[in-house]
Order: C-alpha cells, then sequence, then structure tokens
C-alpha cells in the first residue's frame, strides 16, 4: 500500500468507517451507537427502570470476548468501555438484544428465532449467579476459550503484525506517524508502568521494556476518526508487548442523573471497566496525548474477540442465553443480592405483565431493528453514491 499523506488521515479514516458499516446490517448497527441513543431517547421511560450501576453502554457481539486477567486466567467479558456511564443496566440488555437479533437478520433464520433469542437473553441474564459451567456454554464460546487459553506471543504477532519482531508494518491498518506526533507517543509508553499492564512484565520490571516502535491504528469501528496508536515493546529475554492506545471521547450513552463519575473520560472508561470486567480493568492505564484523555492496555494474545459471521436456530438459543449470563453477572456483581433480587424482579414483572402484550425488550429491539434497517439502507445509498 501506497502510503498516505498524513493530512488525509480524517478523510480517509471516514471512508473506513463508512465502507465498514456498509458490510452487513449487522455491522451498520455496531458501528451506529449514536442511531440507538437517538431512540432510546424517545423511547426510554418504556423501559424497566434499574439501580443506577456501571454499565457497558454499547454492548454489543463484537465488544464481547476472551480476555486475560494479570494471573493469566482467562474468561468472557465485556472488553470494549468507550461508552461506559453509571447508568440504567436494561439499556445494556437492549443494545446486546439488538446486536443478536441484528445476527440473525444476517443469517436469514425466521422471525420466531428472534423471539426465543430475546427470551433466552432475559432468562440468562436474571439467572446469572456465576459464570456458566463447560456444560452450559455454548459451542462458539468454548471454541474461544479453548483458542485463547492456547495462544501465546507469535500468534498474536503473525494475526497483528506479520510476525515483525522489531517493527510494526505500514499497510492498511499500521499507518506513520507525523514526527512530533511520535515523539509524544514514544514519551507516553515509555512512561508507562508495564507491571500493572502486562503479566509478562511482573517478571521483568518496568526499566527493562524498551519502545521498538508505534505507528496509528486503523482499527474498530465506532473509534474511527479518533487518535488511537499501537506500540511494540520489547522486554528482557525478548519477551515482546503490544500496546492500544486510545483516544477517550465523551460518552453517547446517558448517565443516571446527580450520580457522581470521573470528569476525565479515560479515568471514567477504566473505572467502568474495573466495575464490569476486571480481568480488562485492571490492566488498564490513562494518560494525555496530543491535548486529549487517552487510555491504554497491553494487548494479551489471549484476548480474543467473539466473532460469528452466521448463526443456526438452536446455536442461537444457547449463545444468547450465556451471554444474557455474562451481562447478568458483569451487573450483578455491583449490586448487593438484595437489589439485586429486587431489580430481576422488575425485570419479570415488566415481561410478562400482560399475556397478549409484547415483552418490553421484544418491543424495544423490534423497533431497533425497524429504525436500523431503514437507516442502513440509506446508508449503503449514499455510500454507493459517493464512490
Amino acid at each position: 500500500m501506497a502510503v498516505m499523506n498524513f493530512a488525509d488521515r480524517p478523510r480517509y479514516l471516514e471512508r473506513v468507517r463508512n465502507r465498514k458499516m456498509a458490510e452487513s446490517q449487522h455491522a451498520f448497527v455496531r458501528g451506529s451507537t449514536s442511531l440507538f441513543y437517538e431512540w432510546l431517547d424517545k423511547h426510554d421511560e418504556g423501559l424497566p427502570q434499574g439501580p443506577a450501576i456501571w454499565i457497558c453502554g454499547d454492548c454489543h457481539l463484537g465488544n464481547l470476548g476472551a480476555l486475560a486477567n494479570l494471573d493469566g486466567d482467562v474468561a468472557i467479558q465485556i472488553r470494549d468501555f468507550d461508552q461506559t456511564v453509571i447508568g440504567n443496566p436494561a439499556h445494556d440488555l437492549v443494545r446486546l438484544g439488538l446486536s443478536l437479533a441484528s445476527a440473525i437478520r444476517s443469517s436469514d433464520l425466521p422471525g420466531v428465532t428472534t423471539a426465543r433469542m430475546l427470551d433466552n437473553l432475559l432468562a440468562g441474564y436474571v439467572e446469572a449467579r456465576a459464570v456458566p459451567s463447560a456444560t452450559g456454554r455454548s459451542d462458539d464460546l468454548k471454541k474461544l476459550l479453548k483458542r485463547a487459553v492456547r495462544r501465546r506471543w507469535h500468534n498474536l504477532a503473525t494475526e497483528r503484525f506479520e510476525g515483525s519482531h522489531g517493527a510494526l508494518p505500514r499497510n492498511r491498518r499500521f499507518w506513520p506517524l507525523h514526527r512530533a506526533e511520535r515523539g509524544q507517543v514514544l514519551s507516553f509508553c515509555h512512561s508507562l508502568d508495564m507491571l500493572a499492564l502486562a503479566p509478562e512484565a511482573a517478571q521483568h520490571g518496568k526499566a527493562s521494556w524498551k519502545v521498538l516502535d508505534a505507528a496509528f491504528w486503523i482499527k474498530g469501528c465506532s473509534s474511527l476518526g479518533h487518535l488511537r496508536f499501537a506500540a511494540l515493546l520489547r522486554g528482557k529475554h525478548h519477551r515482546m508487548a503490544l500496546l492500544d492506545v486510545k483516544e477517550a471521547t465523551v460518552a453517547t450513552a446517558p448517565a443516571a442523573p446527580q450520580v457522581p463519575m470521573p470528569k476525565n473520560h479515560a479515568e471514567r472508561v477504566i473505572a467502568g471497566a474495573k466495575a464490569i470486567s476486571p480481568n480488562l480493568g485492571d490492566r488498564m492505564a490513562c494518560g494525555q496525548l496530543e491535548g486529549k484523555p487517552v487510555f491504554v492496555r497491553a494487548i494479551s494474545p489471549q484476548d480474543m474477540k467473539l466473532e460469528i459471521n452466521s448463526l443456526t436456530g438452536k446455536q442461537t438459543q444457547t449463545i444468547a442465553h450465556h451471554l444474557g449470563a455474562i451481562l447478568g453477572l458483569s451487573h450483578r456483581q455491583q449490586m448487593t443480592d438484595a437489589v439485586w433480587q429486587s431489580w430481576t424482579k422488575d425485570l419479570r414483572r415488566s415481561a410478562n405483565a400482560k399475556a397478549d402484550a409484547p415483552s418490553w425488550l421484544w418491543a424495544s429491539v423490534v423497533d431497533l431493528l425497524a429504525s436500523h434497517e431503514l437507516a442502513y439502507l440509506e446508508h449503503c445509498r449514499r455510500f454507493a453514491l459517493a464512490k
């Protein structure tokens, strides 16, 4: 790939984002968080009002996956917190329900599959007492965990940057930095305490890590257009580390009124991650780059995103129940037993208020599916005409 001019970066990133969102309705849902919250602003009163806790704010399939903690143990948890706020836990349920329903639509499954999926999602959520046993996991999640536990640095290097050991490649995913920008990124990464970021660092200490290279990282969808950098580090005995440095922006997700949260957006992201997904939150740090708040994590080889290209009817029900339990556990661990029992009782009551009426979750997801499908088709039309 020819090296892009530094000034072309914003325009290029916008094209990449538009192209990704045009790939499928499910991809569009992932990249259109603001559209979801525009709908929520008009319909929030119709949802159950749960206790104010840290929520993901953008809980979709791509934002769940395998995460390693500082001891190297792996679990499936939520893995993205750009939109995290102290808010209504029902928002996460609706967002995850919409994501699963969009995946079902993309898999050309009948409508009854969506109805049963939402029942399983809610059932898994309210029954969440602990991480599901191996026998209760879906095959997709069992395979993801098995692959994650076995992964090592060479797997990550091959997947992320073509196996290079001394520098990041320059291609469509990694862009060269402006001289001043590169200096700031290298200085920022050099100042980090690696002991708090990566399990491998505990054996060698902070001073032994050297920053080898840094690049602008073309990654994600909704974050495109904001600062994002990759940095490659080497420690003693040729230990390597890959840092993901990301700009923290204003959350679109609505926060609960009169509830104190960190005013610094990077500190807010880390606080939410610690509360919801300790495997990730406990190995993150924050700072400033180019005058903007950023947060950073060392990517572990065991960190793997949940990727599902197509679904079957039976597979959908199992995975919905399991993901509901994971989301429920992330919420429950922030509540007392009494508050959790009261909250899940409200959810059951809301779901069964009238036998001949759709549940709040079904009504919300169906309405969102319709509005997002129209917006997706219009996005594709504009994208095609702009080429």
